[in-house]
């Protein structure tokens, strides 16, 4: 890691994001390495994230 991420964290943490919105955006920009970590860590979020990236504006059946 370096100081420019370190200052980069501080930045998005000042955003208030929610948790699995930062781990979704972590999956989406993963090398595969660390995507296969990230989903061995959060499989359900990794599901879910597949899911909602395969459907229509990312809603799920019955969500509207």
């Amino acid at each position: 890691m370096s100081l420019h991420e370190y200052r980069e964290s501080i930045c998005i943490e000042r955003q208030d994001y929610s948790f699995y919105a930062l781990v979704m955006a972590a999956m989406r920009k993963a090398d595969s390495g660390n995507a296969v970590k990230l989903r061995e860590a959060w499989p359900a979020v990794w599901a879910e994230l597949q899911a909602r990236y395969n459907a229509p504006d990312g809603l799920l059946k019955g969500e509207a």
